[in-house]
């Protein structure tokens, strides 16, 4: 595999950082070389922040991702300034509850489910990011589905491990989407 360049962007408090760390941690159990490089603002939650997730099997020259293969995009403002400048065959994950999709671009794949929809329907509340990236595995197979839940099962903090199966449902849910 080349190196796939994913860039997830939204608001502070939608979980871009959470899942852009999940992704990393699936490049890591996959043995791939990796970086993640988070940004926001000074105003963390409801300003804006996004997530550079490189995965290769190649050493990675720069962390930073400036033209994505992949964008996860949780807002209209995220969508609007980062659909631009995904590279050409690119795949854009979108949350169709938040987000009017338009582009004239013809070049990339887009993405659009409900996922916040879908998580306050499932009673998953801060699970959209989750079911965006279901959507992602389904549509990319980045990486395999027991790789995901082992990363989730990483990145969620002790103290919230029982939250563990509602990210797994999260996945099935983006995955069936």
């Amino acid at each position: 595999m080349a190196a796939t360049e994913i860039l997830l962007a939204g608001f502070g408090g939608q979980g871009i950082l959470f899942a852009g760390k999940i992704l990393a941690y699936c490049g890591l159990m996959d043995d791939k070389e990796l970086s993640w490089l988070p940004s926001y603002g000074p105003e963390m939650r409801g300003g804006t922040c996004n997530c550079s997730v490189c995965i290769s099997d190649e050493p990675i020259g720069s962390p930073l991702v400036l033209t994505p293969d992949i964008l996860v995009a949780m807002n209209q403002p995220s969508f609007d300034k980062f659909v631009p400048e995904v590279r050409a065959g690119g795949k854009v994950f979108f949350d169709s509850t938040l987000i009017e999709a338009g582009t004239d671009r013809t070049d990339i794949q887009l993405f659009g489910i409900p996922s916040q929809q879908l998580a306050d329907d499932n009673a998953l509340k801060g699970g959209s990011n989750i079911i965006l990236l279901g959507k992602l595995l389904k549509e990319t197979q980045i990486c395999s589905l027991d790789t995901m839940k082992k990363a989730i099962e990483k990145v969620v903090p002790p103290k919230k491990a029982a939250l563990i199966p509602n990210n797994f449902k999260a996945i099935e849910l983006g995955m069936n989407s």
